[in-house]
C-alpha cells in the first residue's frame, strides 16, 4: 500500500468568523491525477495554500509528502511544481529569461522538458512575455513549474480564461507528464470536460467540506438519473429518497439525480409517481452539477461518513 503524497486530518480554516475549510479529511495517492472540484468559495484555493505552506490551519493538520506542509523543508519543495491561479509571470521578461530565473532555485532542471512544453503552446524562447497571449503565459508557467521534474504537481484553476487548443495542449501536457503512474498531479478546476478526460479521482468540496473523494469511474457509476411524473399530493416525499442528490422540476416531471440506486429505490419511485418511472442518461458533468447546486445540509454523498470519503 503506497503513503499518501498528501494527507489531511481534520483540516480546517477560519478567516475571522467564518469557516472557509471544515473538518477536511483526504488522502491523495502517488501516481494519479486527483481533480478538487467546487463552486467559487467553497475552499478549494484555501486548501491548496495550506498545502503549500502559505497558510496555517486554524486546527487539524496536512502533510506532504510526510512533512507537516507549516515546515516543508527546501529539499522537499524542491520535489513539488506549484501553479498559482493566474499565471503570475513577469512581464517585461522574455521566456529564456524567466527560464533562468526559475532554474536558479532549484537543484535540478531539464531543459528540454521546459523547451518542449512552451514549444507545445507555439512559444519562442526570445519571446517577452508581455507580449503573449493569456495560453501563452499558461503554457510558460506550466513549462517552469514542470522543468524541475516535480514528483507533485498542484494546479490552481490553470485553464481558466485558455481558449480551447490552449486548454487541450494543457490537458494533453498534464497527461504526458502524468503518465506511466510516475508522478502525482493535484489540479483544482471548474472545467468538468477536461476532468472527466485526465482525471483518475475526483474529490468535491461544499461550503468547505469533502463531500466526494473516489474514483471517477466509480463516481460516474453510481450516481443515476430517474424522470418521474408525480402528483401534488406526494410531492412531499421527494425528499424521503435514499441518496438523493438533486430533484428539479422540468415541465410535467420531476428530474431526479440519486446515489446508490438499488431495488428499494425504484420501489419508492414508482410507489410515488403517477406513470412509468423513466431512467435517463447522466454524464460525468450532469452527475458534478446535480451535487454541486443541491441543498442536503450535512449528509454526505456517496458515502454515510461525513467527510464524504469512500
Amino acid at each position: 500500500m503506497f503513503e499518501p503524497v498528501i494527507r489531511t486530518d481534520r483540516l480546517t480554516r477560519y478567516f475571522g468568523k467564518r469557516c472557509v475549510v471544515s473538518d477536511l479529511d483526504m488522502k491523495i495517492v502517488p501516481g494519479q491525477v486527483t481533480a478538487l472540484m467546487g463552486l467559487n468559495g467553497a475552499g478549494k484555493t484555501t486548501t491548496i495554500r495550506i498545502l503549500m505552506g502559505l497558510l496555517r490551519p486554524t486546527r487539524g493538520r496536512c502533510t506532504v509528502f510526510g512533512e507537516d506542509s507549516a515546515q516543508l523543508t527546501p529539499e522537499t519543495r524542491m520535489r513539488i511544481g506549484y501553479l498559482v491561479e493566474g499565471h503570475f509571470l513577469y512581464r517585461n521578461m522574455r521566456v529564456n529569461q524567466c527560464a533562468k530565473f526559475q532554474r536558479s532555485g532549484y537543484s535540478r532542471w531539464d531543459d528540454t522538458l521546459f523547451d518542449d512544453v512552451v514549444a507545445h503552446f507555439g512559444i519562442r524562447p526570445s519571446n517577452r512575455i508581455g507580449e503573449l497571449s493569456r495560453g501563452q503565459r499558461a503554457g510558460v508557467a506550466l513549462g517552469l513549474v514542470l522543468a524541475p521534474d516535480p514528483e507533485l504537481l498542484v494546479l490552481d484553476d490553470p485553464a481558466l480564461g485558455l481558449d480551447p487548443v490552449s486548454r487541450r495542449a494543457l490537458n494533453e501536457t498534464l497527461v504526458e507528464f502524468a503518465g506511466q503512474g510516475k508522478r502525482t498531479v493535484l489540479l483544482s478546476t471548474h472545467l468538468l470536460d477536461d476532468v472527466e478526460r485526465v482525471a483518475d479521482r475526483v474529490m468535491v468540496l461544499v461550503d468547505g467540506r469533502l463531500r466526494v473523494e473516489t474514483s471517477t469511474e466509480d463516481f460516474i457509476n453510481r450516481v443515476s438519473g430517474f424522470s418521474v411524473e408525480i402528483s401534488p399530493a406526494n410531492v412531499d416525499q421527494i425528499g424521503s429518497i435514499s441518496g438523493l442528490i438533486e430533484a428539479r422540476k422540468r415541465g410535467g416531471r420531476f428530474l431526479l439525480a440519486i446515489a446508490d440506486a438499488d431495488d428499494q429505490t425504484m420501489a419508492v419511485l414508482q410507489a410515488i409517481s403517477d406513470s412509468a418511472v423513466e431512467t435517463t442518461e447522466l454524464g460525468f458533468a450532469d452527475c458534478v452539477l446535480s451535487y454541486l447546486t443541491s441543498k442536503r445540509g450535512d449528509q454526505s454523498f456517496l458515502g454515510t461518513q461525513k467527510s464524504g470519503a469512500i
